[in-house]
């Protein structure tokens, strides 16, 4: 089994906090994730190993067994596991037959041939083994993050995932929002000695736009406007996040006026065709570089109407 130095692959060390952790497995996971790496084999398994990285360091107890066992912690693990459940008697195995204060024996075992031999896989005492009841041990979860920007979580699109190995393609729908999780059953680490497979649990990560806010389903936007079209009414362009729109906006309107498009606003999870409002607020644009003609111009408004008001 190949040891993978968990610290080194998200580069930091021994004394590293969870928010390091998290920080650099964002910063990584979103340098070598396979969408932005296409039929990069060596990018697609740094991205596999920066996941199983993850989910270890960012768990408390299993960051503590690989801080004690190093390459070995997954079997000290399950050993663990075994003999809480009373599986070390199951195969024949007395909790005396196995050494917990030397890890050298198990350099000497496959992950899987160590459970074998434990639980009736043959070996030596195997006859005894095979007449006891083999005992499976689910599989681990796997945590992963995945980034969208907010133009790709208001559609719903298919994406590949690879995860050991294996392409797994899903739906994500509109929607999702940043933080947000999804399991998918049986798509986690193998089983042991024929256990079921862990889940996998993807959390999504949606990048602020520079454009829109979201609140909830609704989205919020700024619109710069003229000052003679916010004095005189006129129409202006408006961006929403599936096209552009033409809006009147009426004469004398304030700046900071806001105005509220029904149905233009983000996409409702898991309801098709339904959607929240687009919020615009109106800043009006001052002129600069006047002429002399419009300097006059403001002059003559002015003595006419010296306070700027109605």
């Amino acid at each position: 089994m190949e040891y993978i130095d968990y610290y080194k692959e998200l580069g930091l060390d021994k004394t590293a906090s969870p928010e390091d952790i998290k920080k650099a497995y964002r910063k990584l996971a979103r340098k070598y994730h396979p969408d932005l790496n296409p039929d990069d084999e060596a990018a697609k398994k740094k991205f596999q190993q920066i996941n199983e990285a993850h989910e270890v360091l960012s768990d408390p107890e299993k960051r503590k067994k690989y801080d004690q066992y190093g390459k070995n912690w997954k079997q000290s693990e399950a050993y663990e596991k075994a003999r809480q459940t009373g599986g070390a008697q199951a195969g024949g195995f007395s909790s005396g037959g196995f050494n917990e204060g030397q890890g050298a024996g198990f350099d000497d075992y496959d992950f899987s041939d160590f459970f074998s031999s434990m639980f009736g896989g043959g070996g030596a005492g195997g006859g005894h083994a095979r007449g006891s009841r083999q005992r499976g041990f689910r599989g681990q979860d796997i945590q992963a993050e995945f980034p969208l920007n907010l133009k790709q979580a208001y559609q719903t699109h298919k994406q590949v995932f690879t995860v050991n190995g294996k392409n797994i393609r899903i739906t994500i729908p509109a929607g999702v929002e940043d933080g947000q999780v999804i399991r998918l059953k049986g798509h986690g680490s193998p089983g042991i000695n024929g256990g079921p497979a862990g889940d996998l649990y993807i959390t999504f990560r949606i990048h602020p736009d520079t454009h829109f806010q979201r609140r909830g389903n609704d989205l919020y936007a700024t619109q710069q406007i003229p000052l003679y079209t916010a004095i005189l009414g006129g129409e202006v362009l408006i961006d929403t996040i599936d096209g552009q729109v033409r809006l009147k906006v009426k004469p004398e309107t304030q700046n900071g006026t806001k105005v509220k498009l029904s149905g233009k606003g983000f996409a409702v999870y898991k309801k098709e065709d339904s959607f929240g409002d687009l919020y615009i607020t109106y800043q009006v644009q001052l002129p600069t570089k006047l002429t002399d003609e419009e300097k006059d111009l403001f002059t003559q408004l002015s003595k006419i109407n010296p306070h700027g008001n109605k």
